[in-house]
């Protein structure tokens, strides 16, 4: 296969297809989102068995834990991107949105109207489940989407693909409205990330080697996260049982997620409270903790080095920091944060409004886990990825982080004067 030939044609047909989006109407949309479910319900035989192969070869390649669970499929996981579609469907399509309209002194009235971005291309690692949330959102986004899933899911995404090719059938949308890259050489990425012409964004999901290989390299623009160092702070004045619960379910829920907790900041006074009950709970989840001196004096743990305060583990380990107060902890966030998602326990007003105004991450939240940065949680329905940029989308990325608005203006025969 002659690698430039054959993205050259994938460009061409995505940006010919996105034509054909752009004008699409929400009943067609939702009609091809919903036959992709029922082909997924249909084939979940054929979508177990190919994931089967690929996890059997990840396991004989040496993948680790984290990244063999990320790459799983089972009925649990088939059945939350049936009910993804399902949302996406439900929610209102954005694409022609109309607001902000005035008039002008002139006469003219004018406004702004939403639009597709046009093509976007999501490269993403080991998550299968990745490529319905790309394709479902592209699609009611009014987008024409290129995926480029990694070497070790390629089995599970093209059974995947071809739900999702039933499904545009069904609705006469063209089959090029979502193409999976038929292939795993690598110089396939470097093509994709480098085709200004046919490809508007970039969106790549994945280890930090990947994103900022993508961030270095493209030749359109990439919405991006690198890292998810993700805090729980513990206040003063939390509620203790709050507190644990948050906790524990912040780093334990999933540890291959980038919005699972690697860092836990404790106030003084509560930490002798509530650290020897989070430890005895983290022990029997096989976490390995890693702290600073005054944790070490009040539980058992390893010694925390300055790296560890920077590292995202995706996997059963945790730092754990005790601090003064809010501000020691908003000076620790300060320094580490990768700027994904933050999360303050009190029972404070005040402290926690200042929490939300001064931390400077794109999801911020007051006594709730930050496994809630998501955007299934959020009620985007799926997300595309989670953007630590402040340009054009910051968080979890839904319909409306793939749109873009252009100015409209009706007027009556006015002319500048």
């Amino acid at each position: 296969m002659d690698i430039n030939t054959y993205m050259n044609d994938v460009g061409q047909q995505a940006r010919s297809a996105s034509r054909a989006l752009a004008r699409a109407s929400s009943e067609q949309k939702n009609r091809a989102l919903l036959a992709m479910a029922d082909a997924l319900d249909g084939a979940r035989e054929q979508l177990l068995a190919a994931n089967d192969k690929d996890v059997a070869a990840g396991r004989e390649s040496g993948l680790d834990a984290a990244l063999l669970d990320r790459l799983a499929l089972d009925h649990s996981r088939i059945d939350g991107m049936i009910e993804g579609l399902q949302q996406v469907a439900a929610l209102e399509d954005p694409v022609g949105a109309i607001d902000d309209m005035r008039y002008r002194p002139s006469g003219i009235q004018l406004g702004k109207m939403r639009v597709p971005l046009g093509v976007v291309g999501i490269i993403y690692e080991s998550r299968p489940n990745v490529t319905i949330d790309a394709a479902s959102l592209c699609l009611k986004s009014g987008n024409a989407a290129i995926l480029r899933g990694g070497s070790e899911a390629f089995h599970s995404n093209c059974a995947i693909a071809e739900c999702v090719a039933a499904g545009l059938r069904q609705a006469d949308l063209p089959e090029a409205a979502v193409q999976l890259i038929a292939t795993t050489d690598r110089a396939a990425v470097g093509q994709l990330i480098a085709m200004p012409d046919y490809v508007d964004v970039i969106i790549p999901r994945g280890g930090r080697g990947l994103i900022e290989r993508i961030s270095n390299e493209a030749r359109v623009p990439v919405i991006k996260h690198l890292d998810g160092i993700c805090h729980v702070y513990i206040d003063g004045e939390a509620d203790l049982e709050k507190a644990f619960n948050i906790a524990l379910n912040a780093k334990t829920h999933r540890y291959g997620v980038c919005n699972a907790m690697e860092t836990l900041l404790v106030a003084e006074p509560v930490a002798a409270q509530i650290l020897p009950r989070l430890a005895a709970a983290y022990a029997e989840k096989k976490v390995e903790l890693r702290g600073c001196a005054r944790t070490a004096e009040l539980i058992s743990c390893n010694p925390a080095s300055e790296q560890d305060w920077a590292t995202e583990y995706l996997a059963p380990v945790l730092s754990i920091r005790v601090v003064a107060d809010v501000s020691g902890a908003m000076d620790h966030i300060a320094q580490y944060s990768s700027g994904h998602t933050e999360s303050i326990v009190t029972e404070n007003y005040t402290t926690g409004r200042r929490f939300l105004t001064e931390v400077d991450s794109s999801s911020v939240l007051i006594n709730a886990s930050t496994r809630f940065a998501d955007g299934f949680e959020y009620g985007l329905g799926a997300e595309i990825g989670i953007s630590t940029d402040k340009f054009h989308a910051r968080g979890p990325v839904g319909l409306e982080g793939l749109t873009s608005q252009k100015w409209i203006v009706f007027g009556d025969g006015q002319i500048r004067q």
